[in-house]
C-alpha cells in the first residue's frame, strides 16, 4: 500500500486551493509549510510523505475535515487523498468521525477525519506499527540466518569462516532482540504513564543518569533483578513509604 501511495502522491496531484489563487491566511500558510516539512521527515520514521503531510495538516487544523477539504488544502488528487487518509487511519494517526454540520445542509452527516491529537497515543501506535511491519520481520530473518550458520558450522567444524559468522550472528541476534523488546514496551505503556516517565527523565541531569548507570555496573545482576521484581510488586502506598525510607538510608550511608 505504501509504495502504491507514494506513486500516486508523486503523479496524481492537482493544484488544489494553492493553484486556484484563493487568498491564504498566514495561519494556513504556516500549516501547509508544516505539513510539507513533516512529510519530508516522515520517511525517517517509516511513513510515506503523503501520510505524514495529512497527519500534520489535520493536527494543525485541530478539527475534523472531509476528504475533499484535505485534498484541496494539500493539492492532492482524490485517489491520493483517499489512500493517504486510509493509511493514516491504519497507522492510528487519524480517526473517522461524523462530518460537522454545515449551515444550510440537509440529510445525514458524511464522514470526516480527525487527527489523534494525543501525541503520546499516536506515538505509541506508530512504534507498535513499525515493530510489526519492520522489527518483527527483521528479527525473524536474523534468527533464521543464525540457525543456518550454526547448522552449517556444526556440519563443517573446520571451516573458520563459518565459525566466525556463526559467532557474529549469534551475538547480533541477541542485540536486535534486546532492542526490539525495548521498543515493544513503549506501545504497551499508557500514554500518560509514558509522558510522565519522560517528563521525569527530562528533569534528571545527565550527570545523575550517568552515575546511576555506573552504579548499576557495579551491582550483581541477580541482586538488581531481585530488587526490580520486589519494587514492581509494591502497592502505590507501600512504594511511597519505601521510597522515603530508602532516601533516608541512602543519605545516611553516603555521609
Amino acid at each position: 500500500m505504501n509504495q502504491k501511495l507514494a506513486t500516486v502522491n508523486a503523479h496524481e496531484t492537482n493544484g488544489g486551493a494553492k493553484a486556484a489563487g484563493v487568498p491564504m491566511s498566514t495561519a494556513e500558510s504556516i500549516r501547509l509549510e508544516l505539513a510539507d516539512a513533516w512529510g519530508q521527515m516522515g520517511a525517517a520514521w517509516g511513513v510515506t510523505p503523503a501520510i505524514a503531510r495529512v497527519q500534520a495538516y489535520l493536527m494543525a487544523r485541530q478539527g475534523p475535515l472531509t476528504e475533499r477539504e484535505v485534498r484541496e488544502a494539500l493539492g492532492l488528487s482524490h485517489r491520493a487523498a483517499s489512500l493517504a487518509l486510509a493509511e493514516a487511519e491504519n497507522w492510528g494517526l487519524v480517526q473517522r468521525v461524523s462530518e460537522p454540520r454545515r449551515v444550510g445542509r440537509r440529510g445525514p452527516a458524511g464522514t470526516a477525519f480527525l487527527a489523534v491529537n494525543d501525541h503520546w497515543q499516536w506515538f505509541g501506535r506508530v512504534i507498535a506499527e513499525r515493530k510489526v511491519r519492520e522489527g518483527d520481520p527483521v528479527v525473524a530473518v536474523l534468527e533464521l540466518k543464525a540457525k543456518e550458520a550454526a547448522d552449517a558450522s556444526d556440519a563443517n567444524p573446520d571451516d573458520a569462516e563459518l565459525a566466525a559468522l556463526k559467532e557474529w550472528l549469534s551475538s547480533f541476534v541477541v542485540f536486535v532482540r534486546l532492542f526490539d523488546r525495548a521498543v515493544g514496551i513503549v506501545p504497551q505503556l499508557e500514554p500518560r504513564e509514558l509522558e510522565r516517565a519522560l517528563q521525569l527523565l527530562d528533569r534528571v541531569p545527565d550527570d545523575t543518569v550517568l552515575r546511576l548507570f555506573d552504579l548499576l555496573g557495579g551491582l550483581d545482576d541477580d541482586d538488581v533483578l531481585e530488587l526490580v521484581e520486589a519494587v514492581s510488586r509494591l502497592s502505590p502506598k507501600a512504594a511511597r513509604r519505601a521510597t522515603k525510607l530508602m532516601s533516608g538510608v541512602v543519605r545516611t550511608v553516603s555521609r
